[in-house]
């Protein structure tokens, strides 16, 4: 198997794997701070229990890097983490994973704004479709619920796309450290917001599954594949995500996502493949030359 088709194929299988968190969140009936406050626990000990196999060195190098924006990231990771499963919680699940789709684009613009790094023309073109298909789902006659949760949506999308910049910008900061930082951070937000702690069994087993399997084997495997394949293609497997996830959804809790979901989302998808595909053109016709 050659390095791209290894890529490919662990890329691949990651993603599939995080397309069953949105299941696993709408499995549970307690609130979206009270899931927080326990994936958050479950992130970070997932995560933390890493460093039991490096020495001290390790991690006083990982700390002594980028702290303050170490800190940042994390931060907006926990507030996009809390608003996805808010948003999850509220909306349909295809409606989030459209909407959190169009992150790589968002990520572009803000990169643009905050450190005028170069957009390319095709950017923008995308981002002028992108947003026709967000309007179409926002414009959706729903109760106040799905509103809400798609504003959830493109709040998380918006957090998650300003830590990608940052993490792209400071590529040294060490993303283990990072992901048990922002788990940590996440459960401590959510204790605030939490009116109660108390959690029946089989929610706990749901959350623990999720926390310490499923999110970090999709995360590990979307990571090293990664190292295989570029940029481009990593956007384009993601799709598997947005298709996937309202799948799951729709064959385990039979929900069906509205025709303005369906519409938005197909402009929206149809922009993120042209695109990929357009670059990923790019990308290869300038290692030819």
């Amino acid at each position: 198997m050659t390095n791209s088709a290894k890529g490919i194929a662990l890329t691949s299988t990651g993603i599939l794997i995080m397309s069953l968190e949105s299941l696993f969140i709408k499995f549970t009936n307690i609130s979206s701070f009270l899931f927080s406050f326990y994936i958050g626990i479950f992130m970070f000990a997932s995560m933390a229990s890493t460093f039991l196999f490096k020495d001290f060195d390790y991690l006083k190098k990982a700390l002594k890097t980028s702290f303050p924006f170490l800190l940042i990231c994390s931060t907006f990771m926990a507030l996009s983490n809390i608003f996805f499963i808010t948003a999850v919680k509220t909306t349909t699940v295809a409606n989030v994973v459209i909407i959190f789709s169009t992150s790589a684009l968002f990520s572009a613009l803000i990169g643009y704004l905050l450190y005028k790094q170069k957009v390319t023309k095709n950017i923008f073109y995308a981002s002028f479709f992108m947003f026709v298909g967000l309007f179409i789902i926002f414009n959706d006659k729903l109760e106040v619920g799905n509103i809400k949760g798609n504003i959830f949506a493109l709040l998380c999308t918006l957090f998650f796309s300003i830590s990608f910049v940052l993490l792209s910008r400071y590529k040294d900061m060490n993303r283990v450290v990072l992901t048990a930082f922002s788990g940590i951070l996440l459960t401590v937000i959510a204790y605030f917001f939490c009116e109660e702690l108390a959690i029946d069994l089989q929610t706990l087993a749901t959350v623990m599954i999720m926390g310490l399997l499923i999110s970090p084997i999709s995360r590990v495997l979307l990571g090293t594949g990664a190292k295989y394949i570029n940029a481009s293609e990593v956007s384009l497997l993601m799709l598997i995500e947005t298709i996937m996830a309202p799948i799951w959804v729709w064959i385990f809790l039979a929900e069906v996502p509205s025709s303005y979901t369906f519409i938005g989302g197909f402009i929206i998808i149809l922009t993120l493949i042209i695109n990929s595909l357009y670059t990923l053109k790019q990308e290869r016709k300038n290692l030819s030359l």
